[in-house]
């Protein structure tokens, strides 16, 4: 069954959005759309480092994603404010990256598939990779859903309750970094960010729990994957931007009947 390439891609997208749906409902939660953005756009400079020492690209991206992650966490409590902050970090990663790339010689590399994904070159590896880092995210936010959900909601009552907001903070970055090393192969750098928030967005105005919001946003994350790539093979367009334009269609709608139903109440 793995050796039909558009079966390994379904699967592929499935799994980077199962592993999206938790983590963007709190990056929705706690406003951290441009942190995950920051996040996405150093992986090309990890791209770069795995290129040059010739290892794999997965831990070369998780290793500069966690530590772009870390960075922003570390300085954002010396004085910059954090949107400034991030908008130097991630720029300055991206560039270095793309400029580091230029000095490789001898090796041949895609940049548009790393920018904007290649899920219909989704190996049997790749698959593994995907997989795992999708049940190891889960796993994470499954194990701290209520520490999370608390920190999230109020720092004064989590520490009221015995818990570190810095700990759990670190808990997200955590899974930040491995929700972006494993979904660089599927949508890209540039798109990442999308796929983490869009699904969790539509989700918000349909849930009535948190519990609720992640479901929907993996169902939402899923549908887009499926029938993003249905799109790109019958349109003959590109597979990780198709993904996005019907989870962002999926959210025009969503926020369309939602404002119908208002103005009837």
């Amino acid at each position: 069954m793995l050796d039909d390439f558009m079966t390994r891609a379904t699967l592929a997208g499935v799994g980077v959005a199962f592993a999206a749906a938790p983590l963007g409902c709190f990056v929705v939660w706690r406003r951290m759309a441009y942190f995950g953005d920051a996040t996405a756009h150093a992986a090309i400079l990890g791209v770069a480092l795995s290129l040059a020492f010739e290892v794999s690209i997965f831990p070369g991206v998780l290793a500069v994603a966690l530590a772009m992650a870390l960075s922003v966490t570390l300085l954002a409590g010396r004085g910059y404010a954090m949107d400034t902050l991030l908008g130097v970090l991630a720029h300055s990663a991206l560039a270095f990256g793309l400029v580091a790339v230029s000095f490789l010689s001898g090796v041949r590399i895609d940049l548009m598939a790393y920018l904007f994904g290649d899920i219909l070159a989704v190996s049997r590896i790749d698959l593994l990779i995907i997989w795992g880092g999708a049940v190891l995210v889960i796993g994470l936010i499954s194990w701290r859903w209520s520490a999370l959900l608390t920190s999230t909601l109020n720092e004064e009552l989590a520490y009221a309750s015995g818990l570190n907001p810095n700990r759990e903070q670190l808990i997200l970055t955590l899974s930040l970094a491995i929700t972006v090393a494993v979904a660089i192969k599927v949508v890209g750098v540039l798109l990442i960010a999308a796929l983490l928030i869009i699904p969790a967005a539509a989700a918000r105005g349909l849930a009535r729990t948190p519990e609720d919001m992640t479901v929907i946003a993996a169902a939402i994350g899923a549908t887009s994957a499926l029938v993003g790539l249905r799109g790109a093979y019958v349109f003959d367009t590109p597979a990780g931007p198709s993904i996005v334009c019907f989870a962002a269609i999926i959210f025009a709608a969503f926020n369309l009947v939602g404002r119908r139903s208002k103005n009837r109440a």
